[in-house]
């Protein structure tokens, strides 16, 4: 899987993730000049034209960009959405087992809420 983590997502999480997998495809948005600090939309179509996986903590207007992409483009990257409440250690397990164990069926939904 290629990972892009949103403007917001929790930097120990990203940072224990790579500890925990060195070799995960991990970008965070802020680290691309083209998407950095851009709102949801620009970030799904950049996501979706780049093949990654989105991860975020933005529920509240996420959802809503996500629902509107798919309406408008017919195709929309995943997302997997991370309530920011969760334990840190928690969410590292649950996208390492989402790296390392999902196949392409298991993203037909298109949106993942977490905790599994």
């Amino acid at each position: 899987m290629k990972w892009l983590a949103d403007d917001c997502f929790h930097n120990d999480i990203l940072r224990g993730l790579l500890r925990r997998s060195p070799d995960l495809d991990l970008i965070r948005a802020q680290d691309v000049a083209e998407i950095a600090g851009r709102d949801d939309g620009k970030l799904l179509v950049w996501a979706t034209e780049n093949e990654r996986v989105l991860l975020t903590h933005d529920l509240a207007t996420m959802v809503r960009a996500f629902l509107l992409q798919r309406q408008q483009q017919s195709a929309c990257t995943p997302v997997v959405l991370v309530p920011d409440s969760l334990p840190v250690g928690l969410v590292i397990e649950e996208i390492l087992l989402l790296d390392q164990c999902s196949d392409e069926s298991d993203w037909a939904a298109g949106a993942i809420y977490h905790p599994l």
